[in-house]
């Protein structure tokens, strides 16, 4: 064992000696440091004085398009619509411009270019992660904004053709060939491009303007917008004004306003006859809130900057001045317009119409057995002993005749509860024939003219019935004519016709009445030998699931307008990226949907009518 001496000798001096060596140990060592760090320093000096810092390293060149195809997920092209796989990742820098519904082009490496449209826009992270937590939640409602270069943001896309040019021009053609990955994918901003893309006419009467989401579509051309016209010429088959056209709306959408600038666009415009002839088109348009006699006048609140634009654009504006204004005279009632200015001439309903549409006073009561006698029976009578000019209240005299019901019960030709029936039913349309005015048979000179505009109002008529039987009597001498072999009015015949219908649905609804049916044929008649007769429907409504079934399918060409039932939206058979959208437009946007014309589109008309427009 050790021994370790006497801690009580300890002795305090070679304390003191050690305490300076360790001072002298401590002061030698910060003095070495300082020497290092100063060496250091001269050594970091020397190096910024032989080499320059180096800026971060970027990609070179300029960024062109939006972003680029994306094969992540595979790139797919099939004849299935539904099992295409287009996608394509959106750089951050463009993200903010990116809506659904715009139109691209992806390039293949011959020149040729895959016309398509964003279908569907989605956020995916770059790097797995978990942000549905509480830290990241509250640490990013801190942060203003965030960084883009976290997330992908991927755009699905809807191939539509394939533009490729044929000498020297441009053409489309379906999409048959996939373009490469990480092709460049660029926003289609050339009205050329897009006009091919969407196959839609150079030429032809106007609709409106371009549109996605509410937002007109703009070019690098001048004007910057995209003309969306409707094919009016024979080069691919007959002009679409006479394949018929519908214009679905709510309340409050722009039916009327839209209707006058579409239908202003064709007054004045010729169309060959099967005789060699080139008439101007006439238009009888039926309105039953008296709007549209008002095209007669000017609009006053149209301005300079907007006439310009109309006429850069071949736009046909100001009021037609072959506007006249053919008011049925109804007993009990009276038609006065401050509203309008156009020339005013009054008709009546002749009860000789009556011979060859019966159904005219069939009501909607009269069942066949009915409908058989007062056809087969008492008509072809009534024509032989009063003759064919005999009046409405001539008939019923006659059909009061005690001596005839018994003649015709005891002959077994009409039974008298059917006779009696007959009787009762045809009552009541005193207020429609033979009034104190000039027939609407002696002035169709006056009512279709080459190039003239006849609004037929019926708002001054209060009974639906009354107003009824003359809309339906008008249309049918048109009809009759139009599409007889042998016509009694050569004018009607030979003139192109547009037969415009505000509120078609009260009038083309389909029924079982033998009323109903007999309009729903005709209707049909006229629908499908229109482009032969060069006769055009132009049919309005608010409720386009009660147009018959028979003449919604002869219509070519429709334009849905706000509409807010689901039923109304659903018969209107437009594509279902397009259908989304109507509940949600605002006035004067509208979807077009015109198969032998282009793709469907949206639009937007334009916001002021071209002609005079509401009752000050």
């Amino acid at each position: 064992m050790s021994d370790l001496g006497d801690f009580t000798d300890f002795d305090g001096d070679d304390g003191d000696a050690e305490s300076a060596d360790a001072a002298t140990a401590s002061e030698t060592t910060e003095t070495t440091a300082q020497s290092s760090a100063e060496t250091g320093a001269d050594a970091a000096t020397d190096r910024d004085d032989d080499f320059e810092e180096v800026d971060d390293i970027g990609p070179t060149g300029v960024d062109t398009g939006l972003g680029v195809l994306s094969a992540a997920n595979g790139l797919r092209i099939s004849e299935d619509a539904e099992e295409c796989a287009l996608r394509a990742y959106v750089t951050a820098g463009n993200r903010s411009t990116v809506r659904i519904g715009k139109y691209l082009l992806v390039p293949y490496p011959d020149g040729e270019r895959l016309f398509c449209r964003i279908s569907a826009l989605e956020y995916a992270r770059e790097f797995r992660t978990d942000d549905a937590t509480e830290i990241h939640a509250r640490r990013a409602m801190r942060e203003t904004s965030i960084d883009e270069r976290d997330f992908k943001f991927m755009a699905e896309l809807d191939p539509l053709a394939v533009l490729y040019q044929d000498g020297g021009e441009l053409k489309r053609r379906m999409t048959d060939r996939i373009p490469k990955p990480d092709t460049a994918v660029r926003e289609a901003t050339d009205k050329s491009e897009i006009k091919t893309g969407l196959k839609i006419p150079e030429d032809g009467v106007f609709l409106g303007h371009l549109s996605v989401g509410g937002e007109k579509v703009r070019t690098s051309a001048e004007p910057p917008t995209i003309d969306y016209r409707l094919k009016d010429d024979y080069t691919d088959g007959d002009p679409l004004i006479f394949r018929h056209t519908l214009v679905a709306g709510g309340t409050g959408s722009g039916k009327t306003h839209s209707s006058k600038n579409v239908l202003r666009q064709y007054l004045g415009r010729t169309y060959e006859m099967s005789d060699g002839r080139s008439p101007e088109l006439a238009v009888v348009q039926f309105d039953p809130q008296d709007e549209y006699a008002q095209m007669h006048d000017d609009n006053r609140d149209l301005t300079d900057d907007f006439a310009r634009r109309c006429e850069r654009e071949g736009v046909a504006y100001g009021g037609y001045d072959d506007t006249i204004a053919f008011i049925p005279k109804v007993a009990g009632t009276n038609y006065s317009a401050s509203h309008h200015h156009a020339e005013q001439v009054e008709f009546t309903i002749p009860f000789s119409l009556v011979h060859g549409n019966p159904w005219l006073i069939a009501g909607s009561s009269l069942n066949d057995n009915q409908y058989g006698a007062l056809v087969n029976t008492f008509l072809p009578r009534f024509k032989r002993e009063y003759g064919r000019g005999a009046t409405y209240d001539q008939f019923l005299t006659f059909l009061d005749d005690p001596a005839l019901k018994e003649e015709l019960h005891e002959a077994g030709d009409v039974h008298e509860a059917t006779f009696d029936a007959v009787k009762r039913r045809v009552r009541g349309f005193g207020a429609v024939f033979d009034q104190d005015a000039e027939p609407i048979t002696d002035q169709v000179a006056r009512l279709v003219r080459d190039g003239g505009l006849t609004v037929i109002p019926t708002y001054h008529i209060t009974d639906s019935r009354t107003a009824s039987t003359i809309v339906l009597a008008v249309s049918s001498l048109l009809i009759d004519q139009k599409l007889s072999n042998d016509p009694r009015y050569d004018r009607i015949k030979e003139t192109p016709l547009v037969l415009g219908m505000d509120e078609a649905h009260n009038f083309l609804t389909d029924a079982d009445s033998v009323q109903g049916r007999k309009v729903i044929g005709k209707f049909t008649e006229a629908a499908k030998q229109g482009r032969k007769e060069r006769l055009g429907l132009y049919l309005i409504t608010q409720d386009p699931q009660d147009i018959a079934d028979p003449v919604f399918k002869q219509i070519n060409t429709t334009m849905v307008l706000n509409l807010g039932d689901e039923d109304a939206i659903k018969a209107v058979n437009i594509p279902s990226n397009l259908e989304s959208k109507v509940p949600y437009m605002e006035k004067g946007q509208r979807v077009v949907y015109s198969p032998d014309n282009s793709e469907p589109v949206e639009l937007i008309g334009l916001s002021t009518c071209v002609t005079r427009h509401g009752r000050d």
